[in-house]
């Protein structure tokens, strides 16, 4: 059986196409349910190995992007979200999915407390909502699931807060340490970690562009892999068809397709 991807809908998320859609392509079903049907029948989340907490802007990004959606997703879920996590499933979030986990307190998950939050996706150092491409590397120590074996890509950003700050020190380094850090933006001349902007689009810590846990099976980044699961969705898929460069689908797509695998055994 083809193992089942609950994606949460609703109150200003509007990537949940893309996202099944991502899903679909890589082998796996989806099931779109809005945050008020989950809330009132919180043991949907058991008919699924993932979840996928996409992006948007919830509730307006009124009071900091992700923050009421994080709140009543911690206070009328935690219980069965936690067991969902012991059952060791997988959890993705993409951009405001991501900065809805770090509220949460799901990720970085470094200690096992995943309902304290210890990490922030702040205001970009720009001061200004970005939305363009940008590069990103994936490490090969890091645990994740979604990421294994993948090379530099580029993928589309959209966000005005994704910088990853923390005050505590002890926090980022126990982090780098367990390769909590899963993917960073990069300078796509010298394909190393950058805090130079606009390669690093918000100022983000490390060059921080994605976290996993440490299980490396819960996983947000701000940049959109579902944005990119045809060759024709990248900025310079005229000139690569041109010269015969265009790839057969989008990189976008190998983060769902090694989640799936993973899934899959």
């Amino acid at each position: 059986m083809k193992p089942n991807i609950l994606i949460i809908t609703g109150y200003g998320l509007n990537c949940e196409a893309e996202s099944r859609q991502a899903w679909n392509m890589a082998g796996a079903e989806t099931s779109l349910v809005h945050l008020n049907d989950l809330i009132e029948q919180p043991a949907r989340l058991h008919d699924a190995q993932g979840l996928m907490f996409i992006g948007g802007f919830s509730y307006g990004d009124h009071m900091t992007s992700g923050h009421v959606f994080a709140q009543r997703v911690k206070h009328r879920l935690q219980e069965e979200l936690a067991r969902f996590i012991a059952e060791e499933k997988i959890i993705l979030g993409v951009c405001n999915g991501f900065q809805t986990m770090t509220k949460i307190g799901l990720l970085p998950g470094v200690d096992g407390k995943y309902f304290e939050q210890s990490v922030a996706l702040m205001h970009n150092d720009c001061g200004t909502f970005q939305d363009f491409w940008i590069h990103v590397c994936f490490e090969e120590e890091s645990p994740c699931v979604f990421t294994r074996d993948l090379g530099p890509m580029m993928l589309p950003i959209r966000h005005g807060e994704g910088k990853l700050f923390t005050l505590d020190q002890g926090l980022l380094d126990e982090m780098e340490a367990k390769h909590c850090v899963a993917c960073r933006y990069i300078d796509p001349a010298t394909e190393q970690p950058t805090q130079e902007f606009p390669h690093n689009p918000n100022g983000s810590l490390n060059a921080i562009a994605g976290l996993c846990d440490p299980t490396g099976r819960l996983f947000g980044l701000m940049p959109h892999p579902e944005a990119f699961l045809f060759p024709e969705n990248h900025p310079h898929w005229e000139q690569q068809h041109l010269w015969n460069e265009a790839p057969a689908q989008g990189d976008g797509l190998k983060l769902f397709q090694n989640a799936v695998d993973y899934l899959n055994g």
